[in-house]
C-alpha cells in the first residue's frame, strides 16, 4: 500500500476552483479583490521573489492588481473580444468553447487559485455576487517586458531590509516555505506551457488563451475569423491533448537488494559534481509505471528489477513532469553494464552505512546555489571541456563578487578538505526521499524480497 505524503513541491494550499475558469465574471471579481496576489516570471521561467537580508528569507513576491496594471493592461482580462475594451459574455444557456473567458490580447495569465479553503456552503457564484473568501492568485509572464521596466518595477517595491528580484529558480526554490514552493509549482509549469505553444498543431494558425490560461484555443475558430476557403480547424470538435496542459510523467526508483541492506545508484553523465542518485525515466506511450520501471533500470544499468512498489509522486515545474516515486527489488550480484543506453557514467551499491554517513554529514545533501549554476552551464554547453572536468572535482572557476579566480580556488580547495565521498539528492527532491526512507528504516515499502512476485 502507497504510504501517504505530500513532498516539497507538492500540497498546493490553493483551491483552484477549476469549475470557475470559463466565467469572466468571476474572474474580473476575482483580479478586483482587494486581497488579488499576482506572481511575476520573465525569461526562463524565473520568479520574482523578496529576499530579506536581515531574516535570511526568501519568499515569492506577491504584487497587487494595482501594481501589475500597467503589465496586463486594462480592463477586461478575461472574455475579451475583438474590439479592446469590450467584454463577452457567453449568453444563457448557449455553449460557445471559443469563448470561454477568451483572452485574445496580453501578456498570459494564469488564475491559479484562492488561498484559503472556500467552504462549499459560500462558493462564489452570481447569486452571491461572486462573493470571495481568501485572497485570489494570479500569475503572469512578463518576459516580452523590457528589462528596463522590470528593473524599476523590482526596484520599487525593493526596501532597506528586502530587494525584490528575478532569479534563477532552481537554486532558489528551496528556500521557500512549502505553500508558497507548491504555488510557484504551478504558476511556473502553467506559464512555461503557454509560451511554448503559439500555434495550433492541428492547422497551423496561432492560438489564444482560454479558461484563465488553461486552455488554448484555435484562432480560425473564433466567431469573427477569416479563414477563406480553409478547412474547419480539427480542434473545434472532440477533446484534443493539445488544447490542454500536459503532464510529462517520469518514474524515480530506489532499487534495493533482496536481503535489503545495499540500495543501487547511479551518477548521471550531465551531472557535474559526484553526486548519486535513484535511477530514472519518463514514461513511454502505452506503458504502466511498473513496466516502465523495469525497462528503465534495465536500459540504465543492465539489472533486471521486480515488485515494483508506488511510494508516492512529487510535481516538478522543469517544466511540467509528475515524479513517480518507486521502489524495486534486484539482484546485488547482477553484472551491472552502463554502456546500453550509455546515460549513466556510473552505477553501484552502496551499503546502508555509507548512505548514512553521507546522510549525516553537512554536506551530504547540500548543493549550493553556485553549483546549481554550474549544473545548468554544464547541461547547456556553455562549460568548456576543461571546465567541466574542474566542476566535476569542485574547482570550477566561477567568478566571485571580487572577480577574481584565485579566491574561488582556494575557498573550494578548502571546501574539498571537509567534502563527503558522495552527495544524494536533498529531501526536497522525492529522490532524497526515497533514498532516505531506505537507509533510516522510515519507509515501509523500502525492503527487498519479491512479496511473492516473480523475476521478470
Amino acid at each position: 500500500m502507497a504510504e501517504a505524503q505530500s513532498h516539497f513541491l507538492g500540497g498546493n494550499p490553493l483551491n483552484r476552483l477549476s469549475f470557475l475558469r470559463t466565467s469572466p465574471t468571476f474572474l474580473a471579481a476575482a483580479t478586483r479583490h482587494p486581497d488579488a496576489r499576482w506572481v511575476l516570471f520573465t525569461a526562463g521561467g524565473k520568479p520574482l521573489v523578496r529576499t530579506s537580508h536581515a531574516r535570511r528569507t526568501t519568499n515569492l513576491a506577491t504584487l497587487r492588481t494595482d501594481d501589475v496594471r500597467a503589465l496586463v493592461g486594462p480592463d477586461p482580462l478575461f472574455g475579451q473580444t475583438q474590439t479592446a475594451g469590450e467584454t463577452f459574455l457567453i449568453p444563457e444557456g448557449e455553449k460557445m468553447p471559443a469563448m470561454e473567458a477568451a483572452r485574445i490580447r496580453g501578456p498570459r495569465i494564469i488564475f491559479l487559485g484562492v488561498l484559503d479553503k472556500t467552504p462549499d456552503d459560500e462558493l462564489p457564484s452570481a447569486d452571491n455576487g461572486w462573493a470571495i473568501v481568501g485572497a485570489p492568485y494570479f500569475a503572469v509572464d512578463v518576459q516580452e517586458e523590457a528589462a528596463s521596466d522590470l528593473d524599476a518595477l523590482a526596484k520599487k517595491h525593493s526596501t532597506e531590509d528586502a530587494e525584490v528580484e528575478f532569479v534563477e529558480p532552481f537554486g532558489t526554490m528551496g528556500d521557500f516555505e512549502p505553500g508558497e514552493a507548491a504555488i510557484f509549482a504551478v504558476a511556473r509549469s502553467m506559464l512555461d506551457w503557454n509560451s511554448q505553444r503559439k500555434f495550433c498543431p492541428a492547422c497551423a494558425s496561432p492560438v489564444y488563451s482560454l479558461w484563465a490560461g488553461w486552455k488554448l484555443g484555435c484562432s480560425s475558430l473564433l466567431p469573427w475569423a477569416d479563414n477563406g476557403n480553409k478547412p474547419p480547424c480539427p480542434s473545434g470538435k472532440g477533446l484534443h491533448n493539445y488544447t490542454h496542459p500536459r503532464t510529462d510523467i517520469a518514474v524515480i526508483t530506489a532499487i534495493i537488494s533482496e536481503q535489503g541492506d545495499k540500495i543501487l545508484l547511479g551518477r548521471n553523465k550531465r551531472f557535474p559534481l559526484p553526486m548519486y542518485s535513484t535511477l530514472a525515466g519518463f514514461i513511454e506511450p502505452a506503458e504502466s509505471f511498473e513496466d516502465a520501471v523495469k525497462r528503465e533500470i534495465y536500459e540504465e544499468s543492465g539489472v533486471k528489477v521486480w515488485n515494483v512498489r508506488y511510494h508516492s509522486g512529487q510535481p516538478w515545474p522543469f517544466p511540467a513532469n509528475l515524479m513517480v516515486g518507486c521502489y524495486a527489488t534486484a539482484d546485488p550480484n547482477a553484472q551491472i553494464r552502463t554502456d546500453l543506453d550509455n546515460e549513466l557514467a556510473d552505477a553501484k551499491w552502496f551499503t546502508r552505512d555509507e548512505i548514512l554517513a553521507v546522510l549525516a554529514h553537512p554536506k551530504g545533501t547540500l548543493i549550493r546555489k553556485r553549483e546549481y549554476k554550474k549544473f545548468n552551464d554544464y547541461n547547456e554547453g556553455t562549460t568548456t571541456t576543461d571546465e567541466k572536468d574542474k566542476v566535476t572535482v569542485g574547482h570550477a572557476l566561477a567568478p566571485e563578487s571580487d572577480g577574481t579566480v584565485k579566491k574561488v580556488e582556494e575557498k573550494e580547495r578548502k571546501d574539498d578538505d571537509d567534502t563527503p565521498p558522495f552527495r544524494i539528492p536533498p529531501l526536497t527532491a522525492i529522490a532524497g526521499v526515497l533514498i532516505s526512507g531506505w537507509a533510516k528504516g522510515t519507509s515501509t515499502l523500502a525492503t527487498g524480497g519479491s512479496d511473492g512476485a516473480s523475476k521478470l
